[in-house]
């Protein structure tokens, strides 16, 4: 059944204190790229084909335009929108039974923030844990929500300013929420408090500025929680260097030089996280590089943990790859090459156009197929093939989109431009 609804903004809520279980489901894609933050699930059941059409069980249509992406907790579908100077940023939530809108919550932010016309407001991605949801609004602050629309708490954790806006996702970990913090003339990742938003750690980084006189500099990453041989880190892609802090503390455990490239300290894109080892990739045509995980890690690892870095021909690169085996599969922003590139070495098996668009959704592993929304709107899928580019459907819904599908219990949440979308097996 296509169903079709309006969504209407209504005013601000009144502000109520409630509390929250921490309890997941274990059918959520709950933040930015999924349960473990690497755009991977174990479920099946996903359609392979729909339109406009076909296999759309509802769609919900949204006042603005936005990049951020869809999670789903707890019965819920969350999304983001913003007016186009960014005076009303809104947090909303829909029945994923039914499309219908439950509630939004609208911040009001009067003072000046740039950003860029390819990034509008509501950039950065909700995160939920069944019972609370997460919401960054840059620098109108970092609020938390219950499940009703319940005003938990807000923390304002300064000022954004660069000339691309922010894009950075809050993660929830335990009972804490994780967020690369930037960028502008602070760059740092903060931890606080789920429960009361107090910030228990933060760990500033050097890099944010946006002087076109002078070298761009930026981190829009989100940071991924990682267990390197038993031992939780908070692994993230700064401007120039990968970093890994200790969950409890924020210290420094390690870093890994390379990120810094021809046109700037740029990077876009998560670290990707596979068995024994990681990828970075920069943005603007940087670099792209590899690193050993280790436990025992410390200091500068540079040398000593580095396995590649290649900065030859690189394309843009805004949404994140995945990590399958001993190969990454990427979608690029310009030119939009599909590309498998050999983890341990960075070396190109194949590259593939594709249905020939720019592609700034990152990449999702579901049901042995590679999903990925460009910026046209179609979901491309294709085979995780590390031989050749294996085409398997090509899904347009019309509207443009610079989204990440989320993938829950056998449906498929697209944001585009006009439209949240459910896609599912009629």
């Amino acid at each position: 059944m296509n169903r079709s609804h309006l969504l209407q903004i209504p005013a601000v809520c009144v502000v109520l204190i409630g509390t929250a279980s921490l309890a997941a489901h274990a059918a959520d894609w709950p933040s930015f790229r999924g349960p473990n933050g690497n755009g991977m699930t174990a479920e099946t059941g996903f359609p392979l084909e729909w339109s406009t059409t076909k296999n759309v069980r509802w769609k919900l249509a949204l006042p603005n335009r936005g990049n951020e992406s869809p999670i789903v907790s707890n019965g819920r579908v969350f999304v983001t929108s913003a007016t186009d100077k960014g005076t009303e940023r809104r947090l909303h939530c829909v029945d994923r039974k039914t499309g219908d809108l439950l509630w939004t919550k609208t911040v009001t932010f009067e003072d000046a923030e740039p950003t860029h016309q390819t990034n509008p407001f509501g950039a950065a991605t909700p995160a939920a844990n069944g019972q609370r949801v997460v919401v960054w609004h840059g620098s109108a602050g970092l609020f938390c929500y219950d499940f009703d629309g319940n005003e938990l708490w807000k923390r304002d954790l300064g000022k954004v300013g660069h000339i691309w806006g922010y894009g950075s996702s809050p993660v929830i970990h335990g009972d804490r929420v994780f967020l690369n913090f930037g960028p502008g003339k602070e760059q740092f990742i903060v931890a606080v408090s789920l429960k009361d938003g107090e910030v228990q750690w933060r760990y500033d980084e050097p890099g944010g500025n946006d002087d076109r006189q002078g070298r761009m500099s930026g981190s829009w990453s989100t940071p991924v929680i990682a267990d390197v041989d038993g031992a939780e880190q908070v692994i993230c892609s700064m401007p120039t260097r990968v970093i890994s802090l200790s969950l409890d503390a924020g210290s420094l455990l390690w870093s890994c030089d390379g990120i810094s490239g021809k046109n700037g300290d740029l990077v876009y894109t998560s670290p990707l996280i596979g068995k024994g080892l990681g990828i970075a990739m920069g943005g603007y045509t940087g670099p792209a590089l590899g690193f050993r995980l280790d436990r025992a890690a410390t200091g500068d690892v540079t040398e000593s943990h580095r396995l590649w870095r290649d900065e030859q021909k690189q394309p843009q690169r805004i949404g994140s790859g995945v990590i399958i085996g001993e190969h990454i599969f990427m979608a690029n922003a310009g030119p939009g090459i599909i590309q498998c590139l050999e983890a341990s070495t960075g070396k190109e098996l194949w590259k593939d156009r594709g249905d020939g668009a720019n592609h700034w959704g990152s990449i999702v592993s579901a049901d042995g197929r590679l999903y990925v929304t460009n910026q046209k709107g179609t979901t491309v899928v294709f085979a995780p093939n590390a031989e050749k580019y294996e085409s398997l459907a090509e899904n347009p819904l019309g509207e443009p989109s610079n989204s990440t599908p989320a993938f829950s219990d056998g449906q498929i949440f697209i944001r585009t431009n006009g439209h949240l979308w459910c896609i599912a097996e009629e």
